[in-house]
């Protein structure tokens, strides 16, 4: 086996020469791209979104950098949509997962002592009492686990999620999300319930000053749960930001007051973190933000940096259900996946990265601010950490969305070498946590281009 290279500064490995990326030299999607691309599909199918507005063929990736099959490179805005945090193709990471693959790759959910320390890890690091562990391969996976999780605990069934959810892609789990196709059921599972949360820009009450009332939400919930569901709700399962639904941020006294309805009702509350957590928002937990311990909570995406691996974290008084929702799995837990999440940890934790995070959001923001007042189709810009959003209307007072122009500017930026996520109006930016401040700014520089060539091509 040959050594990897780990005695790196990560800041310092994760800079991109701006001089040479991005570097667009073919057509994009070039030639390779394209017939690598009509190879696959021939047998592969059910692509992303992003996929089929932008067909290219990826080659390899380092830090903030991706290069495609005809050596295009990117800057990599998307962090193959909030997984790869740290960077592609991290040493350490990369050393850690490869000295498992030539030591042990699996031994169901046996012991190993690269588990222990993990649990440990996980246990010192994460608020209040969050110290019972599960560990699994998906995102579903562990959304599932949690929901069983929150049956066993409270002896019910009913469980309440917000609009524009996403938690998945199992029945259970699509059911508490705004995923809508047959193939899941024509309805939803039985006791799932879906209910309006507070969203900043788009709010449904408002007190007479115009700012949203986060109270009349709480009141509305406690007339839901009273008069729609049959009285047997365990508990509320939401994201701390909707990552699907637009980067969505929610108002800062919204979680604090919903903990304390579900307090007060004895209700349970599990936070699916899987796109949010591990550094991203520069917390750990994004709840942590707002001062508040879930009940039951879901890690994933960067938490091994692109290898798979999720995680189940519940409070101490529940998590003997664990016990009793058979909760172990095939894959999760095994030693390369659990030495990624342990790597990805310790970088994280060393190198001092939450407040680089912090930091490069306050950056992203006021550059977003600044498009904002200069651009009539941008309604609304909002980050934290590395978790962005910028939502594209057709006029600023009636706040319509822009489909069109969300499509437009997505492959116009990607065509320049930004790498990233589209989702209707909505630009959804992720970039890794390790990028410095210039490149940051190079593309913002990019999707500023792109919103301009836009609204010309629009006639604004």
């Amino acid at each position: 086996m040959t050594a990897i290279n780990t005695n790196i500064n990560t800041l310092e490995w994760g800079k991109v020469d701006l001089s040479t990326v991005p570097s667009i030299n073919t057509a994009v999607p070039g030639p390779k791209s394209n017939a690598l691309h009509a190879r696959c599909t021939k047998n592969f199918k059910g692509l992303s979104g992003q996929v089929k507005l932008f067909p290219v063929a990826f080659e390899s990736g380092e830090g903030c950098v991706l290069v495609d099959a005809d050596g295009n490179k990117y800057i990599d805005f998307s962090s193959g949509i909030y997984v790869t945090t740290l960077g592609h193709c991290h040493p350490k990471i990369s050393e850690a997962i490869a000295t498992y693959a030539h030591k042990l790759m699996n031994a169901h959910d046996f012991t190993t002592e690269i588990k222990t320390r993990l649990c440990e890890k996980l246990a010192d690091i994460l608020p209040g009492d969050l110290n019972g562990f599960q560990f699994y391969d998906s995102g579903t996976t562990a959304v599932e686990a949690g929901l069983r999780v929150m049956r066993a605990a409270s002896g019910k069934n009913e469980m309440v999620s917000c609009f524009y959810d996403y938690h998945g892609k199992s029945y259970g789990s699509v059911s508490l999300g705004h995923v809508r196709s047959q193939v899941y059921g024509r309805v939803r599972a039985p006791g799932s319930h879906m209910v309006p949360r507070p969203d900043t820009y788009r709010p449904i009450w408002t007190k007479d000053d115009g700012t949203i009332d986060t109270d009349q939400y709480i009141a509305f919930y406690d007339q839901y749960l009273d008069k729609a569901t049959v009285g047997d709700v365990a508990g509320f399962c939401l994201e701390p930001i909707q990552g699907w639904g637009g980067s969505v941020m929610p108002p800062d006294d919204f979680f604090p007051k919903l903990r304390k309805y579900c307090d007060d009702r004895g209700l349970l509350m599990m936070i699916d973190e899987v796109l949010a957590s591990w550094g991203r928002t520069g917390k750990w937990l994004c709840m942590e933000h707002w001062d508040v311990v879930p009940d039951i909570v879901t890690i994933g995406k960067g938490f091994g940096n692109g290898f798979p691996v999720t995680c189940v974290a519940v409070r101490e008084p529940y998590k003997e259900s664990f016990e009793s929702i058979s909760a172990s799995s095939s894959y999760g837990g095994n030693p390369m996946a659990c030495a990624a999440a342990l790597a990805s940890t310790e970088v994280i934790e060393d190198e001092n990265l939450l407040d680089h995070a912090m930091h490069l959001g306050d950056v992203a923001l006021k550059r977003m601010e600044k498009m904002k007042a200069e651009h009539p189709t941008i309604g609304d810009v909002r980050a934290k950490g590395c978790l962005m959003g910028i939502e594209l209307v057709e006029d600023k007072a009636t706040k319509k969305p822009l489909d069109k122009a969300g499509v437009m500017v997505y492959q116009k930026a990607f065509a320049k070498g930004l790498a990233w996520i589209p989702a209707g109006h909505i630009l959804r930016m992720s970039p890794p946590i390790v990028m410095d401040e210039d490149t940051l700014l190079k593309g913002m520089d990019i999707i500023d281009e792109s919103i301009g060539e836009t609204e010309k091509e629009l006639g604004y």
